[in-house]
């Protein structure tokens, strides 16, 4: 995307004195503001004023589902097409990498004599690396623990290349570490790394690594060779052989349509994405279900599976059409199995893109409270049952976007410079 274009798009921006996009973006970035700094070619201060509130901007102007947030507010789009703010966002983030613009820092700790405290990381992540990076601005000593060889959690590790290239990633994740934030890698908890020890070598301790494992449906025949969650693919990229195979994949939201889009791309003949919904209530970002369906990926609506069938391995699926009701107390349609619409599909494999929870191994050895889904407790603060020890991101249930994990990365380093420095970052 070339500066003409660029100007233009931030030309269409009517900078909105209510600024209706701002609410809709989980970061409560200033969009209009740094919309008029790109207009007047102030990059660099753009920039400055997407980093008080992000520094995940060449990532969530990628990855993010603009028009269920920021995108989707736009006055521009009640009636024609809204801004195009994700693209304008990654290009300042771009530009910020190339350029070497400072990141904002005007958020240091007023205390500076203060003694500097030690805060752990667990989880490289959104949630992650984005406390990391405002707790350093603000004097903090932060070291980032990492399971993984690289640092990136579920930016590299769950989202595929052809949605966010690596070296996009990489640089995002290098300016961070500019900060003078340390980093161990190979580090996993319960493994090599122990909360009890954490808690007595830093001041705090922020827990963030991620809710990937997939869940089931417990259906008959789950357990066949041949079914797989959809999130542990993403994040371990080890695929069986798909070509010449028919793939079902289950689900609606933004990891079906990876799952999709990626196995498609390794040659797999025929990919369904199986959708107990309709298309408009798919909680994928529209694009991505745009973009699968002009790469050939086919789509059952309002379809449920009921079982998987075959002889020790996946042979095929015994599927059941839905119909839509208003159930009482509930205000989104709910799917009903219509009796006698039962059909079968042939499949080579199944896989399972419903969503994902906590590894239970490890979130039940950290002596901390967690809900009847095995997510961890936390107060408004983000503080955990334990003292100093925070959690946020989806290992607490966050919403499950990039930006809502990233927010709540922000609220944590928040609350840490509170409760030792005795003032906000914001």
């Amino acid at each position: 995307m070339n500066e003409e274009n660029i100007k233009e798009m931030a030309e269409y921006c009517l900078n909105c004195k209510t600024k209706p996009c701002r609410s809709g973006c989980p970061l409560e970035n200033d969009i209009p503001e740094f919309i008029k700094n790109i207009r007047e070619n102030n990059y660099e201060q753009a920039y400055k004023i997407l980093s008080k509130t992000t520094v995940l901007e060449s990532v969530c102007g990628r990855i993010c589902p603009h028009m269920s947030q920021c995108m989707g507010k736009c006055v521009r789009g009640i009636k024609s097409n809204p801004v195009n703010i994700g693209t304008l966002e990654a290009f300042i983030g771009d530009m910020a990498i190339e350029e070497g613009f400072d990141m904002d820092v005007e958020i240091k700790s007023e205390n500076s004599m203060l003694p500097k405290k030690k805060i752990a990381i667990i989880g490289s992540g959104p949630a992650g690396l984005t406390c990391a990076a405002f707790l350093a601005r603000s004097g903090f000593e932060v070291t980032i623990f990492e399971k993984r060889d690289k640092l990136g959690g579920l930016l590299r590790y769950g989202i595929p290349e052809f949605r966010l290239d690596r070296k996009i990633l990489d640089g995002t994740i290098n300016k961070i570490l500019d900060l003078g934030i340390n980093i161990e890698i190979d580090k996993e908890l319960g493994k090599d790394i122990f909360l009890d020890k954490l808690i007595k070598d830093y001041d705090a301790v922020f827990i963030a690594i991620g809710a990937n494992i997939p869940w089931k449906m417990n259906v008959e025949g789950e357990d066949l060779e041949g079914v797989y969650g959809g999130n542990s693919l993403l994040e371990y990229n080890k695929h069986p052989n798909y070509e010449g195979k028919n793939v079902a994949v289950v689900g609606g939201g933004n990891v079906a349509m990876d799952c999709a889009r990626t196995i498609n791309k390794l040659g797999a003949k025929q990919v369904t994405v199986v959708y107990r919904r309709a298309e408009e209530q798919m909680p994928a970002e529209r694009k991505e279900i745009e973009d699968a369906k002009k790469e050939g990926v086919d789509f059952l609506f309002q379809t449920n599976i009921v079982k998987i069938i075959g002889e020790g391995i996946v042979q095929k699926i015994e599927c059941v059409r839905t119909e839509l009701v208003q159930k009482e107390g509930e205000s989104r349609l709910s799917p009903v199995n219509v009796e006698g619409s039962n059909f079968e599909k042939n499949v080579d494999y199944v896989v399972m893109a419903i969503g994902s929870m906590p590894e239970e191994k490890v979130v039940n050895g950290l002596g901390i409270e967690c809900d009847k889904k095995g997510f961890i407790k936390v107060n408004n603060n983000f503080e955990t049952s334990l003292e100093n020890v925070y959690a946020g991101g989806d290992i607490a249930g966050t919403k499950a976007t990039v930006a809502w994990a990233a927010r709540t990365g922000r609220e944590v380093a928040n609350s840490i410079r509170r409760k030792f420095n005795g003032i906000s970052v914001e």
